[in-house]
């Protein structure tokens, strides 16, 4: 089975055809040497940022970069013995019904008109129908001060 493509086998690779070393890469491209040497040897991944220089550079897709260290990551993933062992307890959702609160959830509520609240207002006694507009400042404190106020009989 022929080794997987990596970025560092990728980049080392590029470095050889166009006879460019990881310093003169890393002024080309602006990124540090040792960020170079670190991809070059396989310690550190592709970013965003990285992908876009070297697609720049070198004339590929920045996705293609950014595949070949998914791709990487995958690999790696699959090997770690650790991850695979927290894996092997993790078991695949289930659907389930939805709980009887929500069952009701998606009906959609009775629009409450003004002739309802006048309704409602009429049944409980001393309350006053709203007229549907808010009540502020001086006309709020009118409504209080009749609503407080004695009952006269004429």
């Amino acid at each position: 089975m022929p080794k997987a493509k990596t970025p560092a086998s990728v980049l080392q690779s590029l470095l050889e055809e166009y006879q460019l070393n990881p310093f003169s890469l890393s002024k080309k491209i602006n990124l540090s040497a040792t960020a170079v040497r670190l991809i070059i040897i396989g310690k550190s991944g592709i970013s965003v940022p990285t992908a876009l220089r070297l697609a720049k550079f070198f004339g590929q897709p920045p996705a293609y970069w950014l595949d070949l260290q998914r791709e990487a990551d995958l690999s790696d993933a699959a090997n770690d013995k650790k991850l695979q062992a927290v894996l092997k307890g993790i078991t695949k959702a289930q659907k389930t019904s939805a709980p009887a609160a929500r069952k009701g959830a998606g009906k959609t509520a009775k629009k409450v008109t003004l002739a309802d609240k006048r309704k409602t207002a009429a049944k409980v006694p001393g309350a006053k129908a709203s007229s549907g507009a808010k009540a502020t400042g001086a006309r709020r404190t009118a409504q209080r001060k009749r609503a407080s106020a004695p009952v006269r009989e004429v």
